[in-house]
Formats: structure tokens, sequence, C-alpha cells
């Protein structure tokens, strides 16, 4: 049985590729010259082209399982759509910011004081950089950050000082970007 059905194989396969051949030297398939040979027939035709088209597979069921049988109705496409699952989650840790009364949320930095500091933090390395002569060059003595509202301490004093504006917060220290 084995052997019957490579040989059918085989012939559909030999078939084929001569049809592919004529194809491709654009000849007509019915003006093709054929072999005819008397005598018996050495093939018989093989019965698994009936088998294939008359039986349905288990591969064609599953295929047939996975489409929908049934249209949904718009009020379980809303239900689903709406679900209290997928809606986003209120947030219940919003504050005002005690520095510019922006809002924020608890524990994370307010982002217009963020801002604020940014640039007050490139302004003042603009100034470091214009009193040090570049990016590059190391400073002999280390350069402190002073506002103008600030005085000196006797550790800062034999430092370099550079003066910026007066912060809008009553703190002196800088804060760092």
């Amino acid at each position: 049985m084995k052997i019957s059905s490579f040989i059918g194989f085989l012939r559909r396969s030999l078939m084929h590729l001569e049809y592919r051949i004529a194809q491709a030297a654009s000849l007509d398939r019915q003006f093709a010259p054929a072999l005819a040979v008397q005598g018996p027939s050495l093939l018989k035709p093989s019965q698994s082209e009936s088998d294939e088209c008359g039986q349905s597979t288990l591969l064609d069921s599953i295929l047939w399982m996975a489409a929908p049988k049934k249209r949904r109705t718009i009020e379980v496409n809303r239900c689903r759509r709406r679900n209290e699952h997928k809606l986003i989650p209120v947030k219940n840790n919003i504050v005002p910011c005690p520095e510019c009364g922006h809002l924020k949320q608890k524990h994370i930095l307010c982002g217009f004081c963020y801002e604020r500091v940014h640039r007050e933090t490139a302004l003042i390395r603009g100034q470091i950089q214009a009193m040090e002569g570049g990016p590059l060059k190391n400073p002999a003595v280390e350069t402190v950050v002073l506002y103008e509202s600030c005085r000196a301490s006797s550790v800062n004093r034999d430092a370099k000082t550079s003066l910026s504006s007066a912060p809008s917060s009553s703190s002196c220290i800088p804060r760092p970007a």
C-alpha cells in the first residue's frame, strides 16, 4: 500500500513538473505532444485522490471551530468594553506643591519647580564656566555658589564665589537639578 501511494505521488509530481515546464516555455497544454504506449497499464489509478476529497480531516474541524458562530449583541459589547477592571483608576494622591501651589502627586517632584530649578542650575553652570574660563579647565580653588541674599560662611571664604539672583524660596542653599 505504501509503495503504490509513493508511485501515485511520483506520478502526480511528474505531471505537475511537465505542466510547469510547458507553462514556462509558453506552450499551450492542448497542443503539447503526448506519449502513448500500447499495452496493459502498469499503474492503477490511486484511491487516495478520491479519499482526500470525500473525507474531512481533524484539521478542517479545528479551523471551523475557531470562527465566530454568532454576533455579539451591543449590550454584551458595551459591558465588555466598559468593564470596571479596564477603567482608569482614580488618583487620590494629588496634593498642592508647598513651594509654588501647583498640583502634583505625593512623593514626586513638582514639574514647575523642577523646571525652575533646572533653569537656575543652567544659569549657575554658565556663570561658573565663565569664571573658570571653559568647560574642561579645572579650577585652582573650589567654586561656591551663593545667592545674593546669603552670606559666605567662614569655611568657604577662600573659595571663588559666584553670585546668582535670589531664590524664590527662603533657603540659601541652591537645589540640585
